[in-house]
């Protein structure tokens, strides 16, 4: 059996819009967008065995956790603003979840969106590159199931294991905590959406700024850059800046496409195209 290039352990979701429902979760962009940059990709998730989106991910190993429901979220626009809802989570991913076969996976990608993955997997590693995206450890919901915003209380025990730490400028919950995070980690980068991003690598900080585009869809773009930060970090030497600038291409491109497969159909074809310098 060939060795899995990437891994994401998440949920994927079912995603209620006025459109219909749609699949989701940082899992379903981040690995297909890894399967478009060559990568041999599986996922780790848990949701209803007969759960028709995963139909998405049938080009990638899968391996689901039988679960009673799946992670269904729901945006709700009123007078005061967004109101995001979870509707039925699906069960957690525990470390004895984890197929055996995939312990020496190259690029391990953390990526709950409903404090679903337990950390502790991060210990079940040796030798991959580990990436997180903590949006997910950041989440609680209420009884009725309306999402808010939550420290994570693992936080300091967690973000040093993670060789990169990716987060969002949306994820921030105080002014206090990107020094906190920034502490912690071996290498933060920060997603500021059109803007681009900032990495802090050790005493360094450097923006990295994304090419202009016509948005369209910015659904996933966030989780569609982890997957191509973290694949061309691994295959660069580990040049944080370069894996920034590829990643902000790449991401820059989705939003300019509607739809999870029309995104990686364009991702595949520019990057087949164009050919990115390290600097």
């Amino acid at each position: 059996m060939k060795k899995i290039d990437y891994l994401a352990i998440g949920h994927i979701t079912q995603d209620v819009t006025p459109a219909g429902n749609l699949v989701g979760g940082t899992v379903s962009y981040s690995g297909r967008a890894a399967q478009a940059l060559g990568c041999k990709t599986a996922v780790l998730t848990s949701c209803q065995p007969d759960y028709a989106g995963l139909a998405e991910l049938a080009g990638l190993t899968v391996e689901v956790i039988p679960s009673a429901h799946t992670s269904t979220f729901e945006n709700i626009y009123g007078a005061n603003g967004r109101t995001q809802m979870l509707h039925t989570p699906a069960d957690p991913i525990l470390a004895h979840h984890l197929p055996v076969d995939w312990l020496d996976t190259a690029v391990v990608h953390l990526a709950p969106v409903a404090n679903e993955v337990d950390p502790a997997l991060i210990h079940q590693f040796n030798g991959s590159l580990i990436g997180m995206t903590p949006q997910g450890w950041l989440r609680r919901w209420t009884a009725n199931g309306r999402v808010y915003a939550h420290d994570w209380p693992e936080a300091e025990q967690f973000l040093p294991l993670a060789d990169v730490v990716i987060l969002s400028e949306e994820d921030l919950l105080d002014e206090a905590m990107l020094p906190r995070y920034r502490q912690a980690s071996r290498l933060l980068i920060l997603t500021e959406n059109a803007r681009g991003c900032t990495i802090f690598a050790g005493d360094a900080v450097r923006r990295i700024p994304a090419p202009v585009v016509t948005q369209v869809e910015p659904t996933g773009a966030g989780d569609i850059f982890a997957a191509a930060f973290l694949t061309r970090y691994a295959e660069n030497g580990r040049n944080p800046w370069q894996a920034a600038e590829f990643a902000n291409q790449v991401a820059a491109q989705s939003v300019t496409q509607v739809g999870l497969n029309a995104k990686i159909k364009h991702i595949q074809t520019m990057t087949q195209t164009i050919n990115y310098p390290i600097t």
